[in-house]
């Protein structure tokens, strides 16, 4: 077999196949086989027929035309193999030579993964500067105050509701979803509805109703009551007083079993010094991507990039279904655009992504990171734990694909800390 290669733009490869006579008359030989094994021809048995009636029956055009399926077939992944292609696209094949006792040709053109000629990525990671990480005194005492904040507790009140009590309404409008009932809970004065609307709230008792007018902001989200007098119908459901725990070791004690609250402030600051240097990590990734990229320019194959533009599509479709339980077709009405448009409008990213993964991927083959497969399997157990059964996950998740998936998103982390383990600590 001869074998000939040629590069060409966007990471396309034209492959032309040579196959000697002799080795092509096997190829005939198994493709008479094949066709004859199923044949019916009257007076044989089914797979019997003698050669010369079955070579008759199948005709020579059938016979060469599966004879070049058979050998593009084998000796496509062949020449593949050999020249350690890693090929992303279905072949675009064509049979250049075909004919008895003769050499059979034929060429394939593919898209591969692009050749890529890396800066030294050690030495350019070097030369990010790691931020020196510390906490200070008032983070931590605003980080209690928010945790104060967020375990209050209600006193119902008999009087009339005052700016900062904790108020319960139901309410209603003509011109807001047909009168449809509505119940909202806030404090009141702190600006959580519409200009105007808390001010007539001040000075109602519980169980009290009242009308009122208001006039909607001329800029208003909702186009159809931007600059229009809005009626609205109120009941008081409820004022309470709110009431903050005190920030003491009881508290401490209450908020995650601490011993005392020295324990609780030493926890928080550890937490935001976790949380800082998790930060600064993805700033150090970032700025080494950034200045890799910046110097180290190949072709990005169309396939990848219209594959990831697909994928982020389907992960935009799920998303406005599930948060804003809409379909996708009311979806694109809403915001009056098409379905090619959102495709469009995806490309610089999907560009960004494609080439990142491309050259962390080769960082990655450099570098000889590898991942074992308990770790693909420890991985895999905490998104699979969340399913009541692995029936129940069979039946959500495509098990190969999350194994590939997790697979290549540890060979990135492990990529990525390797690439920030060059970085300098600022001391």
């Amino acid at each position: 077999m001869k074998t000939k290669i040629k590069r060409l733009p966007k990471a396309q490869v034209e492959l032309r196949v040579e196959i000697d006579a002799d080795t092509f008359e096997k190829f005939l030989e198994k493709a008479l086989f094949v066709l004859s094994k199923d044949l019916e021809v009257p007076g044989f048995r089914k797979g019997q027929v003698p050669k010369e009636i079955a070579l008759r029956e199948i005709g020579k055009n059938n016979l060469l035309q599966k004879a070049a399926e058979l050998a593009i077939r084998e000796k496509y992944l062949e020449a593949v193999l050999e020249y350690k292609l890693e090929v992303i696209s279905q072949p675009k094949v064509e049979i250049l030579k075909l004919a008895p006792k003769n050499p059979f040709c034929f060429r394939a053109i593919f898209t591969t993964l692009p050749e890529i000629s890396l800066p030294d990525w050690r030495k350019l990671s070097s030369q990010i500067v790691r931020k020196k990480i510390s906490v200070k005194d008032s983070e931590v005492e605003e980080a209690l105050t928010w945790l104060q904040k967020s375990r209050p507790k209600f006193k119902e009140l008999e009087r009339e509701a005052k700016k900062g009590d904790f108020v319960e309404i139901e309410f209603s409008s003509p011109q807001i979803e047909g009168r449809r009932m509505q119940k909202d809970a806030f404090l009141l004065g702190k600006g959580h509805l519409i200009k105007g609307f808390e001010e007539k709230l001040v000075g109602m008792k519980k169980g009290e109703e009242k009308t009122f007018s208001l006039f909607f902001p001329k800029k208003h989200f909702q186009k159809k009551l931007a600059g229009k007098k809005v009626d609205f119908k109120v009941k008081m459901v409820k004022v309470s007083k709110v009431e903050f725990p005190e920030i003491n070791d009881q508290f401490a004690r209450e908020v995650g079993n601490f011993e005392n609250l020295a324990r609780l402030r030493q926890s928080i600051k550890e937490g935001i010094k976790m949380e800082k240097e998790l930060a600064e990590s993805q700033r150090v990734r970032e700025e080494i991507l950034k200045i890799i990229e910046k110097n180290c320019e190949f072709e990005i194959p169309e396939i990848l990039i219209e594959t990831e533009k697909q994928r982020m599509l389907k992960d935009l479709k799920t998303r406005v279904l599930r948060e804003l339980n809409l379909s996708f077709k009311d979806y694109l009405e809403q915001i009056k655009k098409s379905e090619k448009e959102i495709l469009d409008s995806f490309e610089t990213i999907a560009l960004e992504r494609v080439k990142r993964f491309l050259i962390l991927r080769e960082i990655a083959k450099r570098e000889n990171i590898e991942v074992s497969d308990e770790e693909v399997r420890e991985e895999m157990n905490k998104i699979l734990e969340k399913y009541p059964s692995i029936e129940r996950a069979k039946q959500d998740i495509d098990l190969e694909r999350l194994k590939d998936y997790t697979k290549e998103k540890i060979r990135t982390e492990k990529t990525l800390a390797k690439l920030e383990s060059f970085t300098i600590p600022n001391s």
